[in-house]
């Protein structure tokens, strides 16, 4: 099963797009390890400057390595949402993940971007 999905940074525009494996299960137990290891050492190192430039680019290599495997072209990066995707994932600077389904505003506009959607309330995580 495909399940495209895109993750979203706060105060970074681009957007990134996974065009499988994009199940929350699957993406949770990539992406919170990995965030709770980035904001930790974000905070050792007392950097702040950057953080959504370099939180996009972090999640961009981290998921090129766990699930692209050897094909690269199902992982990209653009400005554009993409009506397909399954979930969308939020990344706040609160250190919260929200996840999100399209809703038929979304399917038809793509471009409403998170206001077409529905949250999951059951699925946001917090990050430590």
């Amino acid at each position: 099963m495909a399940t495209p999905c895109h993750i979203i940074v706060e105060g970074n525009p681009a957007i990134i797009y996974a065009s499988r494996n994009g199940s929350p299960d699957k993406v949770r137990r990539i992406l919170k390890p990995f965030l709770e290891k980035f904001w930790q050492e974000r905070e050792t190192a007392g950097e702040y400057g950057d953080t959504p430039e370099c939180l996009v680019a972090q999640i961009i290599v981290r998921f090129g390595f766990e699930i692209c495997e050897d094909d690269f072209s199902n992982l990209r990066v653009g400005l554009n949402y993409d009506p397909t995707v399954a979930y969308l994932y939020s990344v706040a600077s609160a250190r919260t993940v929200s996840v999100w389904v399209p809703e038929a505003e979304y399917r038809k506009n793509p471009s409403l971007g998170l206001k077409g959607c529905r949250r999951l309330d059951n699925e946001v995580w917090h990050l430590e």
